[in-house]
């Protein structure tokens, strides 16, 4: 069921940092997403190729798509065609296929780098020092068909609010360093969900994916 009160509460406080929200619909049925597009949210998150296909074909473009899971080589060719975002490339192989299937359909696909700033070795991403080197290949050598706009990172799973602080503080960092000599085009600091935004926006974030807040638990 779809929070509309949270929805505005949730725009309120992005509002002064000029974040950019993005509703996380994974599991959540195409009339959800549709009761939101009523109410002016225009990006959608999906974690799930299969589910973001059906969901596109359900519902066209006119949400934005960002996909936010991890994703597979043999699966980008399915989301390429009209994805707005992908959050979460964390290898080479998956940027270089995103650049081929963007290539072959002729139109540049926005990427962020996600870097490893959790705790929990579960999560994915670049190290610290891996991302510099990986984005400083890239600016020599761009690939066609994709445009690295910027970062992203998922905190520890923790209630030391302290410790959340301290990664996305070591993020914004390493954010600001790339974008020192970077194009305008290097921009977005994603990070923070419904449990930690608060502090993410504190500590410089620009976009933050929001899920649980918005639409209820998931099943």
């Amino acid at each position: 069921m779809v929070d509309l009160a949270k929805l505005y509460d949730v725009r309120k406080e992005l509002a002064p940092f000029g974040a950019t929200l993005v509703a996380v619909s994974k599991t959540k049925p195409a009339s959800d997403i549709t009761e939101l597009i009523e109410h002016g949210q225009l990006i959608f998150g999906e974690n799930y190729v299969q589910e973001l296909s059906e969901k596109h074909e359900a519902l066209g473009s006119v949400p934005q798509w960002h996909f936010i899971g991890s994703l597979q080589s043999n699966k980008v060719k399915f989301i390429v065609p009209y994805i707005s975002l992908i959050h979460g490339v964390s290898s080479h192989s998956v940027l270089l296929e995103i650049s081929k299937r963007s290539t072959q359909v002729g139109r540049t696909t926005d990427v962020l780098l996600q870097v490893h700033i959790a705790k929990e070795e579960s999560k994915s991403g670049f190290d610290s020092e891996d991302v510099v080197a990986f984005y400083e290949s890239f600016l020599k050598a761009p690939l066609q068909g994709v445009s690295i706009r910027g970062l992203m990172g998922m905190a520890t799973l923790t209630d030391d609010q302290c410790a959340v602080a301290d990664e996305f503080q070591g993020l914004r960092r390493l954010y600001e360093k790339l974008a020192a000599f970077s194009g305008s085009d290097f921009n977005t600091l994603s990070m923070g969900m419904s449990g930690d935004y608060k502090i993410a926006l504190q500590e410089g974030s620009n976009m933050v994916r929001i899920g649980s807040l918005l639409f209820g638990s998931r099943s």
